[in-house]
């Protein structure tokens, strides 16, 4: 897996200040997106331990909230394979910190069963305290929602979906 950036002090995807990883790689193709370049899988610098390490140490200071992993395409299956050890390691040495995701595929339909639903995708999903998903629609934009650029785009409670078996949303 590749990344396009990491930034250590983001307050526009995700409630608080966040560190933010934006991969690499993407088959959504939405229209109008502001990051193209990520849709490249080799797109950036490689992902591996080095990459894991240094997330885990700008999650550390107490006013960071979390993690928010964008894209490029998250859900991509290339991705969850490499995304899952960050997200265990996380959760292991920084267990207060929450942990956002955006896709541009459905939850129901191709994350949870469907065309990106692989191995490690129930346990990802386990992780997560926030999905926004759904594809942009520039149609349907609108830049005064929060967390998200387009109307049909879902911000999703991830423990309270898991645990309900339906789609929650996110009440902030």
């Amino acid at each position: 897996m590749h990344y396009g950036n990491i930034k250590t002090y983001d307050i526009a995807n995700g409630e608080g200040v966040r560190v933010s990883l934006f991969v690499s790689g993407c088959r959504v193709n939405c229209p109008q997106c502001f990051q193209k370049e990520t849709w490249d899988f080799k797109y950036g610098q490689e992902f591996n331990d080095d990459t894991i390490n240094y997330i885990i140490e700008a999650l550390k200071p107490k006013y960071i909230s979390g993690l928010t992993v964008l894209g490029g395409e998250p859900f991509e299956i290339e991705n969850q394979r490499e995304l899952v050890k960050l997200y265990r390691k996380l959760k292991a040495e920084c267990p207060d910190k929450s942990i956002w995701s955006y896709s541009g595929y459905i939850f129901e339909n191709n994350i949870l069963r469907g065309n990106r639903h692989c191995e490690v995708t129930d346990e990802i999903l386990t992780y997560l305290d926030v999905l926004i998903d759904g594809p942009f629609m520039p149609e349907k934009k609108n830049i005064s929602l929060a967390f998200r650029g387009s109307s049909n785009q879902r911000i999703i409670d991830m423990p309270k979906t898991l645990k309900e078996g339906k789609v929650i949303l996110y009440q902030n």
